[in-house]
């Protein structure tokens, strides 16, 4: 007897997913642990196993799709029963088969949020190509009337990650009482530090190393905020504010207060490298207590970041300028004070100013 399998939740924030590729045909058996579906989740793209051995009966969403968390997306069979003809239903979305598409244009279609059913393949053997999901995708967006000055336009859907980022900007915006304060720190020790070796650790390196020390010593900024209280958490997460190419994903250095800044390096380039290539783990993009935002490589010299709910602050980083470089804390006002963040501040100030302790 054949059972649904619902999309699973597979991130603290997921409210739904976009399936990139079924990894089994209908008809065909699976065992447990073996990877049955490659989904983007609003943080990552991540793979889901099978939780019990069984057989793919038939494919209820295909790729492309969108399903929301609990969603039937496939029928399954339990190992032992008996199973029907690889079918579809009767529904809009029913697949029986992959389209055969380049690995660029499934990333294409994920990101203009095409489904490749349907899309004519002009490449080899009919094979989709992503220029085809670009002229599909110019022929599916709604049409915008003519506006004086402006031209014509297109409607385009946000992706499932940028309606999740959209989603927690509001609430951020509208939930937390916010304010800021702001700090300049000389970095001219840490410049003499790195200059002499082509792998040192980035400023970016020192910075959340010190943010994770101050962490330790200002246990109210490693908080959260949840129904009315607050949650001190004993484990010192720091998450990294990452720029992909069409969304913002915050990776975590886990138990950073624990790791050496050489350690803290390693790691935050691992977790850049794979949240571009959108292969982060979703374990790596959870529990997080604190979080880094630094623009400064882009040229900008301060900013005010948005408090990520629950967490109940965010430091942003600007760039150095004449050896200066400006830290900005956002902070939830029902958690901590203005004399709270100037501690704080004043605490990270201190730690890069003097950055040998934080390098040994």
């Amino acid at each position: 007897m054949s059972a649904p399998l619902p999309m699973p939740k597979l991130s603290d924030s997921m409210a739904d997913a976009v399936i990139i590729k079924w990894l089994k045909s209908p008809g065909e058996d699976f065992q447990r642990g073996e990877a049955l579906i490659e989904v983007e989740t609003d943080k990552a793209t991540v793979v889901y196993e099978a939780e019990a051995d069984g057989t793919l009966e038939a494919i209820l969403v295909p790729e492309g799709g969108t399903a929301a968390v609990g969603q039937p997306i496939a029928q399954l069979v339990a190992a032992g029963e008996p199973t029907a003809s690889p079918r579809s239903t009767n529904g809009p979305a029913a697949v029986t088969g992959r389209p055969n598409a380049t690995p660029v244009a499934r990333r294409t279609a994920l990101e203009l949020g095409i489904s490749l059913h349907g899309v004519a393949g002009t490449g080899p053997g009919g094979r989709i190509t992503a220029e085809d999901v670009q002229h599909a995708a110019a022929g599916a967006g709604t049409a915008v009337p003519s506006a004086p000055g402006r031209g014509d336009g297109a409607v385009v859907a946000l992706t499932p990650t940028q309606s999740t980022i959209a989603r927690r900007m509001v609430e951020s915006a509208t939930t937390i009482p916010v304010f800021t304060v702001s700090m300049d720190v000389d970095m001219s020790l840490v410049a003499a530090l790195r200059k002499d070796s082509d792998a040192a650790p980035s400023l970016n390196d020192f910075v959340m190393r010190a943010t994770a020390v101050a962490l330790r010593e200002f246990p109210r900024f490693n908080a959260s905020f949840v129904d009315g209280s607050v949650h001190y958490w004993s484990r010192v997460n720091v998450g990294m504010a990452v720029a992909t190419d069409d969304a913002l994903l915050v990776p975590v250095v886990m138990d950073a207060d624990e790791k050496t800044l050489t350690q803290i390096s390693a790691e935050t380039r691992r977790l850049a490298d794979a949240a571009r290539r959108r292969a982060l783990l979703p374990e790596e993009l959870q529990g997080g207590t604190f979080t880094v935002s630094n623009l400064g490589m882009f040229g900008v010299r301060s900013f005010t970041a948005i408090v990520d709910p629950p967490q109940v602050a965010i430091l942003a980083v600007g760039g150095v300028v004449d050896g200066v470089m400006t830290l900005t804390l956002s902070c939830d006002h029902r958690v901590v004070y203005g004399a709270d963040g100037a501690r704080f501040l004043s605490r990270l100030r201190e730690l890069l100013e003097r950055p040998l302790a934080l390098a040994l």
